[in-house]
This record gives C-alpha cells, structure tokens and sequence, in this order.
C-alpha cells in the first residue's frame, strides 16, 4: 500500500472525512433503542431476540476485524472506508424493509461494515495526519463517534412518532450517504493528485537498520498486545455500563426508566470533553499521565457508584470523560508507535478483535450477577476490575513505548 501522505492543504479533506464517517459508525447500533419496544410489538421479538439487534454489531466487531485488515492491505484504505459505508447504508435500509428475519440481516451487514469503518480510520489517521497531531484528530474522531450515538438516542422516538419505526431508523441513512459522497470525492482527489514529498509528513524518530528493525518489530508488538489488554478492560466496561446503567439507577435509586435514562445518557454526552480533553493533556503532560488520569476516572465510576450512588450524576458523567478519553489514548497510541498502513491495520484489528469479544461478553455477564445475587455490588466489582485492567494495560503500553529499542 501507498504510505504517502496527503499534501497539507488535503488535511481538512481527510478530518472533516473522518468525522462524516465517524457518524456512521456508532448511531446504526444505537438507533433501535429508543423504539425497541415498538420493534417487539411489530415483529414479535422476544426480549432476548431484540437484544440481538445492539448485541449483533459488537460481536461482528470481533469476528469481522481480521477480514477487515486484509481487505485494507488488498484494496488500500478508501476502498475500505467506501465499502464500509456503503454496506453501513445498505444494512440500514434492509434493517427498516421487512420481517423479523429481514431486520435481523440488516443488522448484520451494518455491524460487518462498521467493522470494516473501525479498522481503517485508525489506518487513515496513521497514513495521513503528522504523528504530532494524531491525538487531536483521533479526539475528533472519537468525538464523532459519540455524537453520532447521542442524535440518534435523542432523534429516533420524535421521528418514530410521526412517521413510524422503519422510516426513523432510514433516515438516520442520509449521514451515511453524506459521508459516502464525500469520501467518493476524496478518494477521486487522492488518485489524481501526485505523490506527496517524503519532507510533507513529520515523523518521530525510528530506528534504523536490520537488527533495530527486529527490536523495533518486537516492540511494536509488545506494545500492542498491552494495547489490546487495556482495550478489552475499556470495552467490557464501556458496553455493561451502557447496557445497564439505566437498570442499576432505576434499582437503587428509584428513578423512572425516563429519569434513569437521562441520568445515564451523562456516560455518552460527557464522553466528547474525555475525547477532546487527552490530546490537551498529552501536549502537557508526561506521556504516563493521561493513561493514568484516564485510568482513575474509569474506576472512580464503578467506586463511586458501590461507596456513594446518590451521587450517580457525578460518577455517569465522570466515567463518560474517562471512556471517552480511553478510547482516544489507545489508538492515539496505535496510530503513533506503528510504521507502516499494513502494521496499523493488523495492530489495530488485533487489539479491536479482543476488545469487543470482551465487550460481547460484558453484559450477559454483568447481567447474571445482578440475576444470581438479587443485587449490583457483584456487578460493579467486576466492571472495577476491567477498569482495573485498562490502566494497567495502558501504562505497560506506555513504558514499553519509552524503553530505548
């Protein structure tokens, strides 16, 4: 593959391109929960069955992330990020046209595509962004990631009111095609436009020569196997809250389901200050301090909740800056340490692969706690525990990456 920069003034194409994308990649997921109820009623769905329609996509994360590094290494990274969006388009419009067992298909094709979406930005942003910036547009990128989630949890029930389930969910189509044109007209200005100077992209200081190469190898890979063991603690945490945050507020502190919903909603809003915030924290700080800072606001959520739950809006807003934030210091990481697209696509589909098995296995696991001990202090020592793991993955990472080759 091509490791070309693009020249300065493409840039903005490329971030604004991300961010498009970006979306995409989380709201389809994110879309059917505020009319899941109207799903069963229509199609018949058991509890079980409509779980299956956010469970799905993050078990197709796991699976998917291998095929997708070698469709990026067989095609190059807008072939991949236009055959992502185009079956996140595709997946979207089944999901709305027909039976059960339509909408169930639907789902799959979105969660393969927005498999694809992750393993490539993380490649584009490596390939395209000077490695001092990476932070800031993985914020960003990150950034969009949630947004997304946030206007379709927000937008889908007022759509759905007035013109149905299906259409609300299509409509939310039209950030896909968005996206889809925009990285058609990137993808035609790359192809034309030549081949960028070596001096275009400023690069950190590698190792040079047959034997550093090795060193240098091993590091990298060592670097990301701590990567994927703080990304499995930061995706088992991150999907069991979100699943059943909501329950654990409406259970112990008597809320609504509408009041424990917007309580819990503070873990998704609050994650764009954690995006936003790490790269400000990286320009300033040792490169140990934002994992560590991160780190501590991830197990200040699940503590905060065991020792002083009347204070769930501090504890959900907290944790949404720290899952934020763990999201954007991983791959920050990932896109800074690798040399090559091939290594960042293959790095990056090993530590999401086992960071969403983890995550698959998060919430039926939370679940059965809360089922077998009629309460949430099982629970939430648990998801203490992957918080636990995040930070201490990530600093291991961090150390690895300041030893001399």
């Amino acid at each position: 593959m091509s490791t070309r920069s693009v020249p300065p003034r493409a840039l903005a194409w490329v971030v604004t391109g991300i961010v498009l994308a970006a979306l995409s990649l989380r709201g389809p997921i994110i879309a059917p929960t505020p009319v899941i109820t109207q799903i069963q009623s229509d199609l018949g769905f058991s509890a079980a069955t409509a779980g299956l329609l956010t469970g799905l996509p993050v078990l197709l994360f796991a699976l998917i992330t291998p095929l997708a590094s070698k469709l990026i290494g067989r095609f190059g990274p807008e072939a991949a990020i236009l055959v992502c969006l185009t079956g996140v388009l595709a997946g979207t419009v089944i999901r709305s046209a027909g039976p059960a067992a339509v909408v169930l298909v639907g789902t799959v094709v979105i969660g393969a595509a927005i498999a694809v979406g992750n393993i490539v930005v993380p490649v584009i942003i490596r390939r395209d962004v000077s490695w001092r910036r990476i932070p800031m547009v993985t914020a960003a990128y990150t950034a969009a990631l949630n947004v997304g989630s946030m206007i379709t949890a927000l937008g889908t029930a007022p759509l759905a009111a007035v013109v149905g389930w299906r259409w609300a969910l299509v409509a939310w189509g039209l950030l896909t095609v968005a996206a889809l044109v925009f990285w058609l007209a990137v993808a035609r200005r790359r192809a034309v436009a030549p081949p960028a100077s070596p001096a275009s992209r400023t690069e950190p200081p590698t190792t040079t020569g047959a034997s550093g190469t090795v060193r240098g190898t091993g590091r990298i890979r060592r670097i990301g196997w701590w990567l994927t063991f703080a990304f499995c603690g930061q995706a088992f945490s991150y999907y069991s809250i979100t699943a059943w945050l909501p329950t654990l507020l409406a259970d112990t502190r008597g809320l609504s389901l509408a009041a424990s919903g917007a309580g819990a909603s503070l873990f998704q809003v609050a994650a764009i200050a954690g995006a936003l915030g790490v790269p400000a924290l990286t320009a300033r700080t040792p490169a140990w301090a934002p994992v560590a800072v991160v780190g501590a606001l991830w197990i200040t959520l699940p503590l905060g909740l065991l020792i002083a739950p009347e204070g769930y809006l501090v504890w959900s807003a907290i944790g949404g800056i720290a899952q934020g934030g763990g999201f954007t210091v991983i791959f920050s990481l990932v896109a800074r340490v690798v040399r090559t697209d091939a290594e960042a696509a293959g790095t990056s589909a090993r530590i999401q692969g086992s960071g969403y098995l983890a995550a698959t296995v998060g919430p039926p696991l939370v679940g059965a706690l809360n089922s077998g001990t009629g309460g949430w202090t099982a629970p939430l020592l648990v998801v203490l525990g992957a918080t636990a793991v995040f930070l201490a993955g990530g600093l291991l990472a961090v150390r690895e990456t300041q030893r001399r080759p």
